[in-house]
């Protein structure tokens, strides 16, 4: 009888253990939308089953990636409506609307270590606070030009700011990346230099459009959503073009 229960018991075990490293399975276009429109960045598995190294693989990645939402597809005729065509790991971003493809095929040899790499670069959500890391998959965009919040993290404004400019965001999807830069960390120096800026002037608002190389500053004041709203529209419209840029001088303002 104690054998039986032990026995039981191990089973039940082994069972767990291999529930809980699997990834959720999409078989239908809608099930796959649905989990692709469920978060700001997910990653889907375009695989044809669970026994392939690249699989488990992927287990071992989302483990470590826990931010990021991550399943499998195994059905073809959803991997054409992706224009996926062999087995490929893709991560779906809202911020740009960007669907980042890894394909397997085309990898010498498909390791955690690299998917993990391969998340956390590409991770651009609808405000990315700006390091080493992220700069690769910001800087990689198809979107060039960045809204910008300099703030000092710990602070009152911090918070309050990020959460105001994410919520911003979605409405200019597809035309800023919505970028957060740290002042108290010693290594964004540089960055608020470029605009003319020390720590101590934060938080301030900033716009960056990498195709021109230019760079403008709101106006200092309260940094509400309409006037943060109102900057982009302005250069949008391209009216910006005609203002002196941030960081010529010392204080420079739009």
């Amino acid at each position: 009888m104690l054998i039986t229960v032990l026995f039981s018991l191990l089973v039940s075990s082994v069972l767990a253990t291999e529930k809980d490293s699997a990834l959720p399975r999409l078989n239908d276009t809608k099930a796959t939308e649905a989990f692709v429109d469920s978060a700001e960045v997910v990653v889907i598995g375009f695989l044809e089953g669970e026994e392939s190294d690249s699989y488990k693989e992927l287990v071992a990645a989302a483990k470590r990636v826990d931010s990021v939402p991550v399943a499998i597809c195994s059905v073809k005729e959803v991997w054409a409506d992706y224009s996926v065509s062999s087995d490929t790991i893709t991560l779906f971003r809202k911020a740009d609307n960007h669907q980042e493809n890894l394909v397997v095929t085309e990898i010498k040899k498909i390791e955690a270590d690299g998917l993990v790499n391969f998340i956390t670069v590409n991770e651009v959500r609808y405000i990315t606070e700006y390091n080493q890391v992220t700069a690769v998959g910001l800087f990689h965009s198809e979107v060039k030009s960045h809204l910008l919040l300099f703030a000092n993290r710990g602070t009152k404004e911090y918070t309050n700011l990020k959460k105001k400019l994410r919520a911003l965001a979605p409405e200019f999807t597809g035309k800023f990346l919505f970028v957060l830069i740290n002042g108290a960390v010693k290594s964004n120096s540089r960055s608020l230099g470029y605009f003319g800026l020390k720590s101590q002037d934060l938080p301030r608002v900033g716009i960056y459009d990498a195709d021109s190389d230019m760079k403008w500053l709101l106006p200092e004041g309260e940094i509400s959503t309409e006037r943060v709203q109102e900057f982009c529209q302005s250069f949008l419209r391209g009216e910006l073009k005609e203002v002196k840029q941030a960081g010529d001088e010392p204080k420079t303002e739009l």
